[in-house]
């Protein structure tokens, strides 16, 4: 399980999926945001929304996950697949669709 603390406008509140918080492999962190890769390869994320804590929008693709890099206010995953997914604040890094192509050949 992971134990969280701090001013919640940092991440330091993950009351809303503590229930998720179990068997966690690896944790990374933006400023603002935490995510950690569970032992089935998912992602759980909580922390400001913007700046990665919100992961809804490519919950779909956050599957057999990894690795987990983080920027200022952005996440990357890494999968199993060999694909890499972004989220987070899109000028920081948590935009990836513009080169998709590219990152298809890594």
């Amino acid at each position: 399980s992971v134990v969280t603390w701090g001013d919640p406008r940092f991440g330091g509140d993950s009351s809303q999926v503590q229930a998720q918080l179990r068997n966690v492999q690896q944790i990374q962190a933006t400023c603002w945001a935490f995510a950690g890769i569970l032992s089935d390869g998912s992602v759980v994320t909580w922390g400001r929304a913007e700046c990665g804590g919100d992961s809804s929008m490519v919950s779909a693709q956050l599957r057999q996950v990894r690795q987990l890099k983080a920027t200022g206010r952005a996440f990357a995953a890494s999968t199993a697949e060999g694909s890499l997914v972004t989220w987070g604040k899109a000028t920081v890094g948590g935009d990836s669709t513009a080169i998709q192509e590219e990152l298809k050949r890594l």
